[in-house]
């Protein structure tokens, strides 16, 4: 992908520019605050979807269709504690994860209705600050299919998913998000990287079809205290499997806490020839499956990961809050981020 240019020459090189001299902050748990708001089937539906024959709520991705104004306070939460990149609202916004709810026909359009969303939320901070750059992560999440392993405990060698599917659903997610004015995609919550491997694809299909690319992130996930993703690789294993790709950065998210995500962060920061990122968990889920870690207490963690010279850009998963992520802001903003990898190309044109 060396040989595209980038899309937008100006926006890189201000992101690099910016992970050059400070570590930056990713936003925060978009499910959480979306769950504090205690909405009803009648908020997922809206108008639009008031007769659609089946259960909605829980579709946290329709929400930027049909309470828009939700999911835009959200972003500005994150944006007033001073995070530079704000995650699109599109987790589970491609056509297989939309099939449970019979949505599938909306995928592409549910990317572009976020991208435009959070673009609106940055343009407006960076309107105040035009010296500090904001960027819209276009999401790319795991589905809930994995290509790797067999569902079916009696059928080892049972898929419910092929990749060619995986690549085309990822492909029309791309679109979306691209099409709606994302700054760069990330592909996370990566348990199987065969599943990653088809997004990969699909972007980079993407790229060439528009004769341009945008950087790229991608963020696996330690699935408990094996050390391994969900298809069995360990954090050194994951990168090399995926460095192809020529990522912007590479990092973990979810399922950890910080604490107990450090170690594998630390892994991949002796191997990466790109950036690092992490965006743990407030800790890990109490019996009723909610997260208990303070902002204070997370922070403490986070600033070993800055002081160490382990990471460049530092966000939260599930369970944190705009409160967390101001707490992290405080605890990095005296350290400088993991020196830049020289491989790392800047723009070429």
């Amino acid at each position: 992908m060396t040989t595209l240019p980038w899309h937008d020459p100006s926006r890189v090189d201000r992101l690099l520019a910016a992970l050059e001299q400070r570590i930056l902050l990713l936003d925060g748990a978009m499910g959480t605050m979306i769950q504090q708001a205690r909405l009803t089937e009648a908020d997922y539906r809206g108008k639009r979807f008031a007769d659609h024959d089946q259960d909605l709520q829980g579709n946290n991705d329709l929400l930027v269709l049909t309470r828009p104004e939700l999911i835009a306070d959200i972003h500005r939460r994150f944006l007033e504690v001073g995070c530079d990149l704000i995650e699109t609202n599109t987790f589970n916004a491609n056509r297989i994860s939309q099939a449970d709810y019979g949505l599938e026909d909306c995928s592409e359009e549910l990317n572009r209705a976020a991208a435009e969303l959070a673009r609106e939320c940055t343009r407006d901070f960076e309107g105040r600050d035009p010296e500090r750059p904001r960027f819209v992560v276009g999401i790319l999440g795991p589905t809930n299919r994995t290509a790797s392993i067999s569902p079916d405990v009696s059928n080892p060698g049972y898929r419910n998913v092929d990749f060619e599917t995986l690549a085309q659903a990822y492909g029309e997610a791309v679109r979306g998000l691209l099409d709606g004015g994302a700054d760069l995609l990330m592909i996370e919550t990566v348990f199987d990287t065969l599943n990653a491997k088809a997004a990969i694809f699909a972007v980079q299909d993407e790229f060439e079809r528009r004769g341009a690319r945008w950087p790229l992130m991608i963020s696996g996930t330690i699935t408990d205290a094996s050390g391994r993703t969900l298809s069995g690789q360990t954090a050194e294993a994951f990168y090399y499997s995926i460095c192809h790709a020529q990522p912007l950065a590479v990092g973990f998210n979810c399922a950890l806490g910080a604490d107990q995500l450090e170690p594998h962060v630390e892994a991949l920061a002796r191997v990466a020839e790109c950036l690092v990122s992490a965006h743990p968990n407030a800790g890990l889920p109490n019996e009723f499956g909610e997260y208990d870690e303070s902002p204070a207490a997370m922070a403490e963690v986070i600033e070993r990961y800055a002081r160490d010279g382990l990471i460049n850009i530092i966000g939260g998963c599930c369970g944190t809050t705009p409160e967390h992520l101001a707490a992290i802001a405080r605890a990095v903003a005296g350290h400088s981020p993991r020196p830049f990898p020289t491989a790392l190309a800047r723009t070429e044109d």
